[in-house]
């Protein structure tokens, strides 16, 4: 299992999964040569229970492992909450299997033996992938911070808004004054940091698509 202590969090890290020995040291040398951090398992089962799947980073996986497919393992991890990309590596590859790996969210497909360039290229793609992700996350995660602010009632105002409705429309609906419908809406402004109901409108698609939607 590889040393995690005084690893720092914020470095990439790029997890390779490949029961050829002389493949997990040749990717494992190159990037570390290019000044990533690079963790190294021989099948899927050491890989579970030794990488941190909280790190930011990206995972190479080969494609024929002992025991499960780099494929079935693929369905595996996303099962078990993995969110960080995947690049498959094969020596076998042909087009249903990398058209399967695709459409599962693989980042790329890469036949052995490849060049290490294009093995950068797509460690880079992932680990941007990577990147965009977790700040999609960490500021959806800030709105729905905001949104538990809500009382129950300015939630209902919250979600009659974002769906277009007029002050008078929402007293109607609610079966509240238009002047009690203007003050919960401007606390529902004013707590979820929104200058205009455009800006709500979206903090309310960012949380839905983070999974945590504003009314439940």
């Amino acid at each position: 299992m590889p040393d995690t202590r005084n690893r720092p969090k914020d470095k990439p890290v790029i997890f390779i999964v490949d029961d050829d020995p002389s493949m997990r040291e040749a990717l494992t040398d190159l990037f570390l040569s290019m000044s990533f951090e690079a963790e190294a398992y021989e099948n899927a089962s050491s890989f579970v229970d030794g990488a941190d799947f909280s790190r930011h980073g990206c995972i190479l996986l080969d494609v024929r492992l002992p025991g499960v497919s780099g494929l079935d393992f693929q369905t595996q991890l996303e099962r078990i909450g993995n969110k960080m990309p995947i690049v498959f590596m094969t020596g076998f590859g042909d087009i249903p299997m990398s058209v399967r790996a695709m459409k599962a969210g693989a980042i790329d497909f890469l036949t052995k033996p490849f060049k290490d360039q294009d093995i950068l290229d797509a460690v880079a793609t992932a680990i941007e992938r990577d990147s965009v992700h977790r700040q999609q996350n960490a500021e959806a995660s800030a709105v729905t911070s905001l949104a538990q602010s809500l009382t129950p009632r300015e939630r209902e105002v919250m979600e009659c808004v974002i769906r277009g409705l007029m002050n008078k429309q929402i007293a109607f609906e609610l079966g509240i004054s238009e002047v009690t419908v203007k003050l919960h809406r401007g606390n529902v402004m004013r707590k979820m940091e929104a200058r205009t109901v455009v800006d709500l409108v979206k903090k309310a698609e960012m949380m839905s698509a983070a999974g945590n939607p504003p009314v439940s």
